[in-house]
């Protein structure tokens, strides 16, 4: 099996490095799938105080879901999917260790919302973050969920319905980056961070972490029911299936 997820351990933090770079770690099946189990086994193994989350290259964090994939779905894939979402969330809000996200470059849609379900996120300036699922056609369900969370309603609406980029600047100064650091310090700066909170107390961590999910529990239950129903609706009408045949067509005549 190829592996799309890469598994590192640096003292008591576990990094898992998606690994399509090909693709800018566009998730498809397989490597959400190995990514679910790597974090599965972090939580597992008393010696990982910590993770870190990052994407192979320099170019993308995660370009969020491959649409060469999600274009042939129909309304009950589309249900089965939003399911493997909720699975792969719920390790996110629900371990007991703390998770930072070390982005070295574009984080949009579902890996968008992945870094937000991070803990901490450690950028340098040439990051872009956002959610442009709209413009491949894709209706915004959890990304609008964990976007109100941090963002409010205003630039929530304004980043689902326009699908535009933040430029990390403007993503520091709206609470999505952490902290913004020198291109070849992201690696590093994350270790240290997630080595750091690796070395808090164990039990006042998986508490506190525990009741951030707890405050956002019935957000995110209304979010995954709400997907369903939204995705089930889009994928029936087939406008995402076209919008996404139409971007990969537009994408490959500018390569040719």
């Amino acid at each position: 099996m190829e592996q799309f997820v890469l598994v590192e351990t640096i003292g008591r933090v576990r990094r898992l490095t998606l690994n399509r770079p090909e693709k800018l770690n566009a998730w498809n099946t397989p490597m959400r799938d190995q990514l679910i189990a790597e974090l599965k086994a972090a939580e597992s193994d008393a010696d990982v105080g910590a993770i870190v989350l990052t994407g192979a290259g320099d170019r993308a964090f995660g370009a969020g879901q491959d649409l060469s994939e999600s274009k042939s779905f129909d309304a009950d894939r589309a249900e089965s999917w939003m399911a493997e979402w909720k699975t792969l969330y719920n390790l996110f809000r629900k371990g007991s260790k703390p998770i930072v996200a070390a982005l070295n470059g574009i984080a949009a849609g579902s890996a968008f919302q992945v870094s937000l379900l991070c803990d901490l996120r450690i950028a340098h300036a040439g990051v872009k973050m956002g959610q442009p699922e709209i413009n491949s056609g894709i209706a915004t369900v959890t990304g609008s969920w964990i976007m109100r969370e941090i963002l409010g309603l205003a630039r929530t609406i304004d980043l689902t319905l326009t699908g535009r980029m933040l430029e990390a600047k403007e993503a520091f100064e709206f609470g999505l980056i952490s902290r913004i650091v020198d291109a070849d310090k992201v690696q590093s700066e994350a270790l240290e961070l997630a080595e750091f909170l690796a070395g808090k107390p164990p039990v006042a961590m998986r508490l506190n972490r525990q009741r951030f999910s707890e405050l956002t529990e019935a957000g995110f239950e209304n979010a995954m029911t709400a997907g369903v129903r939204i995705q089930r609706e889009a994928y029936a009408s087939g406008e995402p299936q076209a919008m996404m045949e139409k971007f990969l067509a537009t994408r490959a005549a500018r390569k040719a």
